[in-house]
């Protein structure tokens, strides 16, 4: 086992969970990082040894084998490794319109952060599934999401902060946004508009845009475009049809229109995505494997 390991990802492909970085550590006798705020949310598991986790209003937790922490986005923190029993750990960066839930399904808040877990043999599969993001750069991309997937479910079935009852989609708001992103997946390709996904919720056009906004920070139509490009992306990278053949299999019949909507979401047009990303899909599903711990 290398020291330290480090998998970045190109993170162009997917929109309801989305890996950014995942990684191996062996940290020397304390060793520390931050403070510092991090941009999507962290989790880190122990693998053995132990350290400590502080959060900016100076709670400290002892972090030990088997356990783990979450931070959040923009929280600033500080962790640094035991002095007599420095921790080797695997972490994971992630984020996505599905990550908040699949966080408070699991149990962790900002001033709750520390995973223990409930069920060993799903928390070894869950370890597993981390190493594999860590470590395996010869698989595809859709190899690598599926482990994060794996990662999102171990993490919520074996966390024993997880509420006993899970209570996703009770809510009249939750079971609105799970039917707008079921029907934007099946007909995204599809001429819809915000009128249509909120008529399909039951909901008026101007409550569908408070709820968006509420537990997305967007509204439905910039979703409904970001999950066009998020597909036409994948396209680019995986098929050889043409710009306007993608532009029109994700909602657009003017190719102009697609081009002029990929370049507002990635800054760049989708033939300079082709040509710049899809040499790095093919080879790992990613942007690169680097030999140094995460900073």
């Amino acid at each position: 086992m290398n020291q330290n390991l480090q998998y970045i990802f190109s993170n162009q492909n997917f929109l309801d969970l989305a890996p950014y970085q995942a990684g191996y550590a062996k940290n020397i006798s304390g060793e520390s990082f931050g403070p510092c705020a991090r941009n999507h949310y962290l989790f880190y598991y122990i693998i053995s040894g132990a350290g400590t986790l502080s959060l900016d209003d100076n709670t400290t937790y002892h972090i030990v084998t088997g356990q783990g922490f979450l931070i959040f986005p923009s929280q600033v923190t500080r962790y640094w490794a035991d002095q007599d029993h420095p921790w080797e750990y695997v972490w994971i960066e992630f984020d996505g319109t599905y990550a908040s839930e699949i966080v408070r399904q699991a149990g962790f808040s900002p001033d709750s952060p520390v995973y223990r877990s409930s069920d060993r043999i799903i928390t070894a599969t869950m370890h597993n599934a981390m190493m594999e993001l860590a470590e395996n750069r010869e698989e595809t991309q859709f190899y690598k999401i599926s482990k994060l997937y794996l990662f999102a479910d171990c993490l919520i079935r074996s966390s024993s902060s997880a509420p006993l009852q899970m209570t996703s989609g009770n809510s009249p708001a939750d079971h609105c946004i799970q039917t707008a992103f079921f029907y934007i997946g099946k007909n995204f390709m599809n001429d819809i508009s915000v009128s249509s996904i909120a008529g399909k919720c039951n909901v008026h056009r101007n409550q569908l845009l408070r709820i968006f906004k509420d537990k997305l920070g967007m509204g439905p139509q910039e979703y409904l475009i970001k999950y066009r490009m998020s597909k036409g992306a994948q396209l680019l990278l995986t098929t050889g049809l043409t710009v306007k053949e993608i532009g029109s299999a994700v909602g657009y019949d003017n190719q102009l229109h697609f081009s002029r909507a990929f370049k507002n979401v990635y800054g760049i047009s989708p033939a300079n995505f082709r040509k710049e990303y899809k040499c790095y899909a093919m080879n790992a599903g990613s942007s690169g494997f680097l030999s140094s711990g995460i900073s």
